[in-house]
């Protein structure tokens, strides 16, 4: 008897409700065990081991790997704010939300601590053991996102339920088989593909969180593990803006694509009936023109 048989007998969880909480945790920790990991390479060597492109590609790739390992049991949201977003529109159970938010911010937490116990003798020599959140030796950022000195709390809000929106937007395109969905086993990349790029076009502002789990428990983590109370009340109370304007954008990304395109889309089974139908007049259209052909060849074969 095999290991794997052995744990299919004897391991084997059938709660469906306990199968999912362990597939989004397991997802999440993923996505921030990734994340936070290229973060802090970056920081901590400062630039030398990692730059702006790298972080992007770091969390777009995270979040992949994290959709892979949990998308076949839990579906993958690995995000409270697609969780919430999805049962809004009818496409997932409210009764399972709490439990789905539950294993997504304690993935995120744990992920923040192994990465910190994984860097921690560099996380040292970088800061002298004293911890900041801002200024030149600020480490708190990789973590938690804190906005640029320059950005207003309404304009950080605004780019948070942008960037979401348009994570949102595609994820429902990317996932909906009316539409031009990629083959099942593509969909995590070419959902770690959405995050690489607005990493890429909108995290200079505030970091992109997109993502309340991703931001709010790394942000507990900071604050228990030495960087204090003023992870929340910094800039101007900014803990607030990543968790609510990911929510708010989240729920009007599903809603944009519903209203622009999948209320207007042919169900599934009507849309392969009317391809089949257009196959089968093309194939129809080829055999006459091909008879058509032979006749005028046999007409001319007479004279």
């Amino acid at each position: 008897m095999t290991l794997e048989s052995l744990g299919n007998d004897k391991l084997h969880i059938s709660n469906t409700y306990v199968r999912e909480f362990l597939a989004e945790f397991l997802g999440t920790f993923i996505l921030v065990s990734f994340g936070a990991g290229v973060n802090a390479q970056h920081v901590l060597s400062r630039g030398s081991a990692g730059s702006f492109l790298t972080v992007n590609f770091g969390w777009g790739m995270g979040c992949a790997m994290g959709v892979w390992v949990s998308g076949g049991i839990s579906g993958g949201h690995i995000n409270p704010a697609v969780s919430l977003a999805m049962a809004i529109i009818g496409k997932f159970k409210f009764r399972k939300v709490l439990i789905y938010w539950a294993a997504q911010y304690l993935g995120a937490f744990a992920a923040s601590a192994c990465v910190f116990g994984v860097y921690y003798d560099a996380l040292n020599h970088y800061d002298g053991g004293i911890r900041s959140i801002h200024g030149d030796n600020g480490t708190a950022g990789i973590w938690g996102t804190y906005p640029s000195e320059f950005l207003q709390t309404r304009s950080g809000f605004a780019d948070q339920t942008f960037g979401t929106m348009l994570l949102l937007l595609c994820v429902m395109a990317i996932t909906d088989p009316r539409n031009m969905t990629p083959p099942k086993g593509m969909v995590p990349f070419a959902v770690g593909i959405v995050v690489f790029l607005i990493g890429a076009t909108f995290g200079y502002n505030c970091g992109f969180a997109i993502n309340p789990a991703r931001d709010l428990s790394p942000r507990i983590f900071t604050a228990v593990a030495g960087w204090g109370s003023s992870c929340f009340s910094v800039d101007n109370y900014w803990f607030w803006v990543p968790v609510v304007g990911s929510h708010v954008g989240a729920i009007a990304g599903a809603l944009v694509y519903l209203l622009f395109v999948g209320f207007h889309a042919e169900d599934e089974a009507a849309y392969d009936i009317e391809q089949k139908q257009v196959t089968l007049r093309d194939l129809q259209g080829v055999q006459n023109s091909d008879f058509s052909l032979e006749t005028k060849q046999c007409d001319s074969s007479r004279f």
